[in-house]
C-alpha cells in the first residue's frame, strides 16, 4: 500500500492507471489510500471551481470501507459530498447531471478479479483520466490539499435513474434474457425489468463481490455459459449481460452465439445514422474492419480512435459523435443521451434497434460479412518494455513498405486482411488481434504477429485474460 509522510501520503504507483485509480486491496489499495485519493479529487473539484461531489460504489466486499474513506477525504478537502450508495458506475455518471455535482466519485473495481478495487472518477461530464491521475497522485504525495469540513448528505437516485433510462426509448416486445453476473447493475435491472414490454427472465441479480456463479466479465465467452443456457433453453430471443460495474455489455442472440462489441456497433449505428445522416461513429482500433465499412455505407463517417473509455470520450466530445463504442463492450451514446458509458442503457437502445430493424439479432448477426478473427490476445510484456516494442514494431513495418495506422499501436492492413498490437494501458502486456478472409489467411496473420513479437524478443505465449 502507500506511505505516509509528514503531511501526505505517497500512493503505491501500481494504482496510478491511465483511465482510473486501481490496486489490490491489502497489498497496493487500502482505506488510507482512499482518504488520500478523496482528498486530492475533491481538491480537484475545488480548484475547478467546484464544490459538490457525488459518491457510489459497487458490490465488492472492500467497497464500503473505501467509499467511507473516500468521502472522509472528499470533506476534509471542503467538498460537500452526496452519497448515492450501492448501484453500477453508469448511475454515478447519471446522479452527475441529475443531481446535478460538480464531480463524481465511483469506488469500483470494474471486472477485476475480486481482491481488486479502485476508483472512477469524473469532473462534470469530463472523464478524470491520463494527466490529472497523475496530478492527483502527486497531489496525495506532496499533501497539496484544500482544506474543509464539507457537509456530508444521501440520494436515493435509482428510480429516478430507470426512470430516465426508459424515457425516450420505444422498446418492442421481446423474450430476453440477463445476466448481472452479481454485479452492481444486479438491483437496477429487478426494478427495470417488469416495466419492459415483452418476457424476460434474469440470472444473478443478487449483489455478491464475491461473485460466486461466474466472474463479471462479458468479453470472456465462458462467462457467457450460463446465459447460453438460459437463452436456449427457454427459446428467447437474445441474452444480454453486464460487467462487474455496469458499464460493459455482452450480448448472445437466440442460437445462443456471441455478438461481440463491434458487431452490437453496426447494429446500433443504423437508425442512429438513419435520425443523423451523416454522423461521425467512432470506434477502438480492436474493431473489426466490416463496422468501418458498415458505417461508410449508411452514410456515416468511420473513426478509428485509440482504446481506452476516457480517450473514447474525449474524442466523442470533440467530433460531436452520437454514439461510439469499443470491442471491451463500452458503448457511449450522445444521441438521446449523456455521452458516456451505460451497459443498461446500451441494452435498450440494442432492443430498439432490433424493433426499429424489424430482424432478430440472430438475423442481424447472419446479414453480417463473413470473417474470422481473433479473440483479443495478450502477451505479457514489462512495464517499461511495452510501449518500446511497439516503437520497433512500428520501425520495421515502416521499413518493409507496410500499410499502417499508429492511431494506437500498429494496425496493419494487407490483402488478407488486418493485425493488431497495442500496449495495454492498463497493465503489463501487449495486446494483439487480426481479422481474414479465411482461416489459412488469419495463420498467416497470427504467425506475422508472432514474427514481429520473436524480433522484439517477446514470447509469443499468450496471457490468461
Amino acid at each position: 500500500m502507500g506511505r505516509d509522510s509528514a503531511a501526505g501520503r505517497r500512493l503505491h504507483p501500481t494504482v496510478l492507471r491511465e483511465y482510473d485509480i486501481r490496486g489490490t486491496v491489502g497489498e497496493t489499495l487500502g482505506p488510507d489510500d482512499a482518504r488520500a485519493v478523496g482528498r486530492s479529487f475533491g481538491t480537484l473539484v475545488r480548484r475547478a471551481g467546484g464544490q459538490r461531489v457525488a459518491v457510489g460504489r459497487d458490490g465488492r466486499l472492500s467497497s464500503p470501507e473505501l467509499a467511507a474513506a473516500a468521502v472522509e477525504g472528499l470533506r476534509a478537502s471542503g467538498a460537500e459530498v452526496v452519497d448515492i450508495g450501492l448501484g453500477p458506475t453508469p448511475m454515478l455518471y447519471f446522479a452527475v447531471h441529475a443531481l446535478p455535482a460538480d464531480g463524481g466519485l465511483m469506488v469500483t473495481g470494474s471486472h477485476n478479479p475480486p481482491a481488486y478495487n479502485g476508483f472512477k472518477m469524473t469532473l462534470r461530464d469530463r472523464p478524470v483520466w491520463g494527466a490529472d491521475i497523475r496530478t492527483l497522485g502527486a497531489w496525495a504525495a506532496a499533501g497539496d490539499w484544500e482544506e474543509g469540513a464539507g457537509a456530508l448528505a444521501q440520494a436515493d437516485v435509482r428510480d429516478r435513474y430507470v426512470a430516465r433510462l426508459l424515457e425516450d426509448v420505444a422498446l418492442p416486445a421481446l423474450r430476453v434474457g440477463w445476466d448481472a453476473g452479481n454485479g452492481a447493475a444486479g438491483e437496477i435491472l429487478e426494478r427495470l425489468l417488469p416495466r419492459l414490454p415483452g418476457a424476460h427472465e434474469a440470472l444473478y441479480t443478487v449483489v455478491d463481490g464475491r461473485f460466486p456463479h461466474h466472474h463479471p466479465d462479458p468479453t470472456v465467452e465462458a462467462n457467457l455459459a450460463d446465459l447460453k443456457a438460459l437463452v436456449r433453453g427457454a427459446g428467447l430471443d437474445l441474452g444480454l449481460a453486464f460487467d462487474g460495474d455496469g458499464d460493459r455489455i455482452g450480448a448472445v442472440d437466440g442460437q445462443g452465439r456471441v455478438v461481440w462489441g463491434d458487431q452490437l456497433l453496426m447494429i446500433l449505428a443504423e437508425p442512429v445514422l438513419a435520425d443523423l445522416p451523416g454522423a461521425t461513429i467512432i470506434a477502438d482500433v480492436k474493431a473489426s474492419q466490416t463496422l468501418f465499412d458498415r458505417v461508410a455505407a449508411l452514410g456515416g463517417r468511420p473513426l478509428m480512435w485509440k482504446t481506452g473509455h476516457s480517450l473514447i470520450k474525449a474524442k466523442m466530445k470533440e467530433t460531436g459523435a452520437p454514439l461510439a463504442g469499443e470491442m471491451s463492450g463500452h458503448i457511449f451514446f450522445a444521441h438521446r443521451w449523456y455521452g458516456f458509458d451505460d451497459a443498461l442503457y446500451a441494452a435498450l437502445r440494442l432492443l430498439e434497434a432490433i424493433g426499429r430493424l424489424g430482424r432478430s439479432l440472430a438475423d442481424l448477426r447472419d446479414s453480417m460479412p463473413a470473417v474470422v478473427n481473433t479473440p483479443e490476445m495478450r502477451f505479457p510484456c514489462p512495464e517499461a518494455r511495452k510501449f518500446e516494442v511497439i516503437e520497433e514494431v512500428l520501425a520495421r513495418l515502416s521499413a518493409e513498405g507496410a500499410a499502417v495506422d499508429s492511431t494506437d499501436g500498429a494496425r496493419v492492413m494487407t490483402p488478407e486482411g488486418w493485425w493488431l498490437l497495442r500496449a495495454s494501458n492498463t497493465q503489463a502486456v501487449l495486446v494483439a488481434r487480426a481479422e481474414a478472409r479465411s482461416p489459412e489467411g488469419l495463420q498467416r496473420l497470427r504467425a506475422e504477429i508472432d514474427r514481429q513479437l520473436a524480433l522484439s524478443g517477446i514470447a509469443a505465449a499468450e496471457a490468461a485474460h
